[in-house]
């Protein structure tokens, strides 16, 4: 009995599988290739999307709520990738020399181009086209020779002072009915060198400055809509009434430091809204005529003349109704009038004894 026991325990053990003694590894790869249970649906990762690029800020500039500053680093050349949505771009004080026909052509809704203080000589003529919505260009300290050609419609402000034109052509400001703003001076003009109709098209321009340039005469067909009109530091002589025509929104008019000796008769009548008037720094010998009859204005400047004498009716009518406007401030210093024979009552028509301003005069 006991043999035969012991003969089936061995058969037994020769049919049975060698020993392999299973690990924690050997568990887990029997999960991954499937222990039996259900598996997990799994749903693949979407794609990764492109990331969108924001708008590029050209080297060096500074980028910020559609203003781009590119002022001050020696730039030669109108930067490229510009943001398509400026609306301010700054280049002054650098060493741009020319304007190129693709330098702006993506910016459509630029509002303020800024250039003061670079070397420019030469625009080219579709250089400024795409400028659609541009209502601000300042263009001075820089070498132009002349007016830029097809300037943007939409301008309100021009600044183009401190350059070297010497003409501007009756075509310079064709369709810029929307300018309000024109600074044209510290250039080499001359009043041979404005065209009579230059002007023309300015139909809602209310200040205009010309001063220290070569003119000899206040420029003719000014437009009726200007209220403030700055002639300082030129070469003019005479102030005749025919100039000054057709300007009945003139509030201010600036003609200091001229050569001036002479106002025409009915000078102020073409003037009637006049408030301030500057003739300092001339060779006048009297008191213009007209200002006792004028109703507005305020403020006149008459100091460093040759003005030898002042009656008691140069300023203020002899009633008190007739002017609807008192004098505030009238100067006189630097004449060689005896202030001292000068009568009170000249000054009848001035608000404040402090507005009148007499002083010594001082031969030169």
């Amino acid at each position: 009995m006991k043999s035969a026991c012991l003969v089936l325990l061995l058969g037994t053990a020769c049919w049975a599988l060698p020993f392999r003694q299973s690990g924690f590894l050997d568990f887990m790869v029997e999960d991954e290739a499937g222990s039996g249970l259900p598996e997990e649906t799994v749903e693949p990762a979407p794609p990764m999307l492109p990331v969108p690029e924001g708008p590029m800020c050209p080297f060096r500039c500074q980028c910020h709520l559609r203003v781009v500053q590119c002022s001050d680093l020696a730039l030669k050349n109108v930067p490229e990738k510009i943001p398509a949505d400026t609306t301010l771009l700054d280049l002054q004080n650098n060493k741009i020399s020319e304007l190129r026909e693709n330098d702006f052509k993506t910016l459509k809704g630029l509002h303020a181009l800024i250039l003061v203080n670079n070397v420019i000589t030469t625009i080219h003529p579709k250089a400024f086209m795409p400028l659609g919505k541009l209502q601000r260009l300042y263009l001075s300290k820089n070498l132009l020779k002349d007016m830029p050609p097809n300037m943007p419609k939409s301008l309100q402000e021009l600044r183009i002072h401190e350059n070297e034109i010497s003409k501007i052509k009756k075509s310079a400001f064709e369709g810029m009915t929307h300018v309000i703003v024109m600074e044209l001076g510290s250039n080499p003009l001359t009043s041979s060198g404005i065209d009579s109709e230059a002007f023309a098209d300015l139909k809602q321009v209310s200040y205009i400055r010309i001063a220290d340039t070569g003119l000899t005469e206040i420029p003719k067909g000014l437009p009726s809509s200007m209220s403030e009109l700055h002639l300082d530091g030129n070469k003019i002589t005479k102030v005749q009434a025919e100039s000054l025509k057709g300007l009945k929104s003139l509030a201010k008019l600036g003609l200091s430091h001229n050569e001036i000796s002479v106002v025409e008769n009915g000078t102020m009548a073409m003037v009637p809204h006049l408030r301030e008037l500057h003739l300092d720094n001339n060779a006048l010998t009297s008191v213009p005529s007209g200002l006792p009859d004028h109703k507005y204005i305020q403020v006149i400047y008459l100091h460093s003349n040759k003005i030898a004498a002042v009656g008691t009716e140069d300023f203020c009518p002899p009633g008190f109704n007739t002017k609807k406007a008192m004098y505030s401030g009238i100067s006189l210093f630097s004449n060689p009038v005896p202030y001292w024979e000068i009568q009170p009552i000249t000054f009848r028509c001035v608000f404040d004894r402090s507005a009148i301003q007499l002083g010594n005069y001082r031969k030169k």
